[in-house]
């Protein structure tokens, strides 16, 4: 019987930037999971491929969404974010502990 992985058992927190992990790409979705040491910001980023949907799997901090006013939201584990397609967004972890959040898109054509 196969037994299922989960983020969390080979986590990869890298000291001088945020790790990105794919999980699954599909022709109609996209899986990634991204982790975050104390302090590390994932630098803006725009959705192509659709709206995109994050999930804080365990952590705190904040994400950025500019579309053409920044708007600052705070987020802690459990949180779901919401980003529609052409919304600028970038993920910072704010709290001294690391942070892990799984991104789900529809993959750029």
């Amino acid at each position: 019987m196969s037994k299922a992985e989960t983020v969390f058992q080979h986590a990869v927190f890298d000291d001088q930037s945020v790790t990105k992990l794919n999980n699954f790409t599909g022709q109609d979705l996209t899986a990634n999971t991204y982790y975050f040491k104390a302090g590390q910001t994932m630098g803006y980023q725009t959705p192509k491929g659709g709206d995109e949907v994050f999930i804080v799997l365990q952590g705190q901090g904040q994400f950025h969404l500019n579309n053409g006013q920044e708007e600052t939201i705070d987020v802690e584990t459990g949180s779901v974010m919401y980003i529609p397609q052409g919304v600028q967004y970038k993920i910072t972890n704010t709290q001294a502990g690391e942070m892990i959040c799984t991104g789900i898109h529809h993959p750029a054509p």
